[in-house]
């Protein structure tokens, strides 16, 4: 997950703190010594407690699944092996403060896409058709239209205009809405034993 660390118009500098809240680390900013929460941006102990920094819209996924959407990519280099983790095992987060929901990856694999409503706003979770390894979340509308995201014979399709759609970057591929975009939101992957533990309000979707 990706934040942007800007907080009142000032940049903080983060550390990592070293103890977990959940599953998940812990930071401290250099500039008051408060604690955040890793997955909710949030100031949990501290001068700065209840504050939050904004989840900027990123994926969990391969390598090799990164590089084959966006091969201009530039990585830090460094030593690394095998991850032990597995995308499947996880559920994809919304959370816009007000309300938030919860998808497991498994079970969105098997449907393709979910259209749904979540602070009153139209999104749609993808699984990508071609690579089970990517997925993303959008916001299904354009202008002032809703649309309603499938599959159908391996594309992203919506069923009020026909468009085909990248079902990694929202772009409008073909149809009546070539060249448009569908805005990306920003979702978080957790152990599904957490999702109680950083949104215990978190709506369960089940298919």
């Amino acid at each position: 997950m990706v934040h942007r660390r800007q907080v009142d118009n000032e940049t903080l500098v983060f550390g990592v703190h070293g103890a977990l809240l959940g599953n998940a680390m812990t930071w401290w900013d250099h500039d008051s010594g408060s604690i955040w929460s890793q997955p909710t941006g949030e100031a949990i102990a501290g001068p700065r407690k209840g504050q939050r920094v904004e989840l900027l819209p990123s994926t969990f996924t391969t390598w090799g699944a990164w590089v084959e959407a966006n091969p201009d990519t530039l990585a830090l280099e460094g030593p690394a092996g095998p991850s032990g983790f597995n995308l499947d095992e996880f559920e994809i987060v919304v959370d816009f403060s007000t309300d938030s929901a919860s998808y497991p990856v498994r079970s969105l694999k098997s449907v393709g896409v979910v259209n749904d409503v979540v602070a009153d706003l139209p999104i749609a979770v993808v699984s990508d058709p071609n690579d089970p390894d990517r997925w993303a979340v959008f916001l299904r509308r354009v202008d002032d239209q809703e649309l309603t995201l499938s599959i159908e014979d391996g594309e992203l399709v919506d069923a009020e205009t026909g468009t085909t759609w990248d079902p990694v970057r929202g772009f409008g591929l073909e149809g009546p809405l070539k060249g448009e975009i569908l805005d990306l939101l920003p979702a978080i992957t957790s152990f599904p034993g957490d999702v109680d533990t950083f949104w215990p309000g978190a709506r369960r979707w089940r298919p």
